[in-house]
């Protein structure tokens, strides 16, 4: 089976300074999102695809990362994942659009 990618630029900060914590949003094989956080989108992405990813996604294949936004840090990830999480299904949509980062835009 061919490795899927999220297409999304996992990147750190340079230096001493602490990885970035990411929320992102993915699409799933029956229609629904899964929104998460992680320091590595696209190694998250693809224990999803592994099914070693959250119970939600092993019965639920995600098909791909539909958007990501950076947060310094994983307080502020898992704030924003939250909120997300209450929001209706449009404008979840909506936020991973305004938040998607294709590899060919680098």
């Amino acid at each position: 089976m061919a490795e899927k990618r999220s297409t999304l630029i996992s990147s750190t900060r340079g230096g001493d300074d602490p990885p970035l914590w990411w929320l992102y949003l993915l699409a799933c094989k029956d229609g629904r999102t899964y929104a998460g956080i992680a320091l590595d989108v696209d190694a998250r992405f693809q224990l999803h695809l592994a099914g070693k990813g959250a119970r939600f996604t092993r019965s639920n294949p995600p098909l791909e990362v539909l958007g990501a936004q950076p947060f310094a840090t994983r307080s502020d990830a898992l704030k924003a994942e939250a909120a997300l999480k209450k929001l209706p299904r449009e404008k979840r949509l909506a936020w991973a659009r305004r938040f998607t980062k294709r590899a060919n835009e680098k």
